[in-house]
């Protein structure tokens, strides 16, 4: 496995082969701008930061993060709360629990509703929301889910997709039976028969497709709706600490690069940290769009989502529908990155 300090040897080699004339010069400085972009790390005091972290590969970036020491090298100790959805960790880090949440547009949407006083820092990664059935319940098209009963996870981006695969199939809630479960339940409800199909974001599908085997069948929802999943934290705490905010990001950044030049070693240790195997994580890489950004797609994703609510009534009381340019703060990322900001 390439640790993160041999990529940067590797980075800093071919820094010096470009331009062997001005290597002293220009690797000396900028050693660690050549991996990703961001500013080199500097000399501070240990500084603890409390991450509430969805442990699925979503939070893939973070994981990598920590796993290969990035946030180290940025002077961060990072103690991580794992929990299995990014709800649990908005709501740990609106309740003062965490200082940085792993989470997706469903509970961000939801806390803006709420004036919820959170800081939407970047997305770090996107992936479709799949749908796996019961072969005996002979679901073949989207509209073969009429009458059927539908495993969810309500407030999260699994209720939204629902919707939106109803819609898709001229369907509405009334026309079938939606049974709300947490991603882990899933599976057994389909084993049992309790469900015959159920929605939710990976690794749950492609596991549900091991455990259960010729008994399940995916239907083809792709592109109806993709999943954001994100860093937040709370105004105050940006306020108060926005050279940490800046490094958690620089970390994040490096990671991101690391990945993407070494997807092999990328994907075992994303394995072992969530205890999948590499085989079935490797299956289903792709799957996952690893990007540290602040563009249209995070905006629009939220956006849609607020409607949604707004439409469905599934929001606070008396809930109107937020200007997201006010709950993005792009300044750290735009201090670290600034051609990763496109909103």
């Amino acid at each position: 496995m390439v640790t993160r300090r041999e990529f940067k040897k590797l980075m800093l080699a071919s820094c010096f082969l470009g331009s062997f004339a001005v290597a002293t010069a220009s690797c000396a400085t900028s050693g660690n701008e050549a991996q990703s972009g961001s500013d080199s790390p500097t000399a501070v005091e240990p500084k603890t930061v409390r991450l509430a972290q969805n442990l699925s590969p979503i939070s893939g970036v973070a994981i990598v993060a920590k796993q290969q020491g990035f946030f180290d090298e940025y002077g961060l100790n990072v103690e991580v709360s794992n929990f299995t959805s990014g709800k649990q960790c908005l709501e740990t880090v609106v309740g003062g629990g965490a200082d940085i949440a792993t989470t997706a547009e469903a509970p961000t949407t939801a806390a803006a509703m709420a004036k919820q006083p959170i800081a939407f820092l970047a997305r770090m990664e996107y992936s479709d929301l799949k749908t796996l059935t019961l072969k005996s319940s002979e679901i073949g098209t989207l509209a073969d889910l009429k009458g059927k009963k539908i495993g969810f996870t309500a407030g999260t981006g699994s209720e939204v997709y629902t919707m939106s695969v109803l819609a898709k199939a001229g369907l509405s809630p009334d026309d079938v039976e939606l049974v709300n479960l947490r991603p882990q339940e899933m599976i057994p409800a389909l084993s049992s028969e309790s469900i015959d199909a159920y929605n939710t974001w990976e690794p749950h599908v492609s596991n549900g497709k091991k455990s259960m085997g010729e008994k399940v069948a995916q239907i083809d929802t792709s592109g109806i709706y993709s999943e954001t999943f994100n860093i937040v934290t709370m105004v105050d705490y940006l306020n108060q600490e926005p050279e940490v905010a800046e490094n958690f990001l620089r970390a994040l950044i490096d990671a991101e690069q690391w990945m993407k030049a070494n997807p092999a070693d990328a994907i075992a240790v994303i394995a072992e940290t969530v205890e999948m195997k590499e085989e079935d994580l490797a299956a289903i890489w792709d799957d996952y769009v690893y990007e540290v950004v602040l563009d249209q797609k995070t905006l629009d994703i939220l956006n849609t989502h607020a409607t949604w609510r707004l439409e469905s009534g599934n929001h606070p009381p008396n809930a109107e529908m937020p200007d997201f340019t006010t709950v993005i703060y792009s300044e750290p990322l735009k201090n670290v990155a600034p051609d990763r900001v496109k909103i």
